[in-house]
């Protein structure tokens, strides 16, 4: 498989940069201007996770046609997964001691572990259910929705129902997942402080190698002979079926591929930053990865992830100057989006390197540049 330019830079940029990062966290000194502090790595390995969920959006909206409102589910059941066995490993370490049941079960007044929750102190099921767990959610949604035809706006709206029912659910002290503070305090990952710089540096270069990985693979996917179907069936969906072509399987293949990139990033984003709760469903958040993706350019992958890193680190920054305009902003920058930029940054750097390309050309008949 050959990588033109644009994969390869952003290969480098994603794993060069987060490589860089985790070496001048460790190997200066605190009191070096060269070193990065530890909420700095927290916020970079934040931003790859978020980056993993708008490369997913990306590829069933920019190349399925599949416009997901409802994305942070899946994102939000892989970082449940991943809770519940940084949960099972606190052991006696929690407020009450108790090595079988989390603290939150205890101060409710659980007397046993639900059965859900059997296997998660091993950490490769716990992995296994960040992948799974999502993946059979969008195989049982997708099979009923893509099988009935639903599509538009209608589907758009159902997604949103379904990551705003999970929400309702995840908030119920019952479900044994929470309720309403979800999972937190937790201690250690396969054996190593999850508060530790080292920890937290790793952590950031395994979230960019993952994203790398996702990349390649959703580029695999796009260019291979299924990814030109199922471009296809997002341009003229009815044709492609006259064609001879099934659209409901193509939807569904992809839209399952996605729900499982969604939770392994929801995954690698618990235990960096400390928590999941029921918020992390909120359709607030589907809609904030709509955003990323259209700032950083639909349909083009590296737009994905650069929309998402910008868009969030503007975010950090305004929430932490005019916390109170933040909305208002993001909103007027979808706004603007859609009016002047409709293919997003990649967009005007596509448009650009044609100005210099067509102005570089030689003319018909001197061989001078066309000015």
């Amino acid at each position: 498989m050959t990588l033109d330019r644009s994969t390869v830079l952003t290969l480098l940029a994603v794993l060069g940069g987060a490589s860089i990062l985790a070496i001048l966290n460790q190997a200066t000194a605190s009191g070096s201007a060269l070193h990065v502090p530890t909420y700095v790595i927290a916020l970079a390995g934040k931003y790859l996770c978020f980056a993993m969920l708008a490369l997913a959006v990306d590829l069933v909206w920019g190349f399925g046609g599949i416009l997901s409102l409802g994305h942070a589910a899946f994102f939000a059941l892989g970082g449940y997964a991943m809770g519940m066995y940084l949960m099972r490993q606190i052991g006696t370490r929690g407020v009450y001691g108790n090595p079988m049941l989390p603290d939150f079960m205890v101060f409710l007044g659980w007397k046993e572990l639900p059965w859900y929750w059997f296997g998660f102190e091993w950490f490769p099921f716990a992995m296994l259910m960040v992948v799974l767990v999502p993946a059979v959610l969008a195989l049982v949604f997708g099979w009923l929705a893509f099988r009935s035809r639903v599509t538009g706006v209608y589907l758009s709206i159902i997604t949103q129902a379904l990551t705003y029912a999970l929400l309702l659910a995840f908030f119920r002290n019952d479900m044994g997942f929470g309720g309403n503070n979800g999972l937190t305090d937790f201690k250690d990952i396969l054996g190593f402080s999850v508060q530790a710089d080292s920890t937290r540096s790793a952590l950031l270069v395994i979230s960019a190698l993952f994203l790398c990985a996702q990349f390649l693979m959703a580029r695999f996917v796009i260019r291979s002979r299924f990814g030109k179907v199922l471009i296809a069936v997002r341009d003229t969906e009815t044709r492609t079926r006259f064609l001879g072509y099934r659209p409901e399987a193509y939807k569904l293949v992809v839209w399952v591929l996605s729900a499982a990139m969604a939770g392994i990033g929801g995954a690698l984003y618990v235990p960096q930053v400390g928590i999941i709760n029921p918020g992390e469903f909120s359709p607030g958040n589907s809609i904030e990865a709509v955003i990323w993706v259209a700032v950083g350019g639909r349909g083009t992958l590296v737009g994905a992830i650069l929309g998402a890193v910008l868009v969030n680190f503007g975010k950090t920054w305004f929430t932490g100057a005019l916390p109170e305009l933040w909305l208002y902003a993001l909103g007027a920058l979808f706004i603007f989006v859609t009016l002047f930029m409709p293919k997003g940054v990649m967009g005007l750097f596509a448009k650009r390197m044609g100005k210099r390309e067509s102005s570089a050309a030689p003319g018909p008949a001197t061989g001078r540049a066309v000015g």
